[in-house]
């Protein structure tokens, strides 16, 4: 089995997206800079839901890339579901983020630029199971634990940009 696409290039679990693709095909490897959505959930004892990612094992919050003409709240809701299997409710919209920490390079050598839109959400239904595909593992963590933790380089500056429960 090859590797998984880079989450950027991958549309509802079932491969690369066509959008991409073409871009790809224009760009090569070279930066893109694509909207993207990161939920932030948070269990009853304040611990945050995290997943490990396939691209290098850092641990991120669910999220992922906003298609084409796609609404970024269904997005939200679209990613949290496929990377973890877990059906959620948009409280609400805690910030937009980027700059040089939301920057990716994929193993493949795609780079991408995030701009990324971060709703807190609760649960509305589901069991945490990663998806095996970009998510290899999952679980709720206090602040603390975070910190010692190895996460992608937006991770920190979101978290030190929103208020914990």
């Amino acid at each position: 089995m090859g590797e998984a696409p880079p989450a950027a290039d991958r549309v509802a679990g079932r491969g690369p997206s066509q959008y991409i693709l073409q871009l790809r095909e224009k760009v090569g490897h070279d930066l893109l800079v694509l909207p993207s959505v990161t939920i932030l959930l948070f269990d009853d004892d304040q611990r945050l839901l995290l997943v490990r990612h396939h691209n290098r094992g850092l641990w991120v919050a669910p999220g992922g890339m906003v298609e084409p003409d796609e609404d970024p709240a269904v997005t939200a809701r679209r990613e949290m579901r496929e990377e973890t299997g877990i059906e959620v409710v948009l409280v609400r919209m805690l910030g937009v983020f980027g700059g040089p920490e939301f920057r990716v390079r994929y193993q493949n050598g795609d780079e991408v630029g995030y701009v990324m839109a971060v709703y807190e959400a609760r649960s509305s239904g589901g069991r945490p199971r990663p998806d095996q595909v970009e998510t290899l593992d999952i679980g709720f963590f206090s602040r603390e634990q975070i910190e010692t933790m190895e996460t992608a380089s937006w991770l920190p500056v979101v978290l030190r940009e929103v208020t914990w429960p």
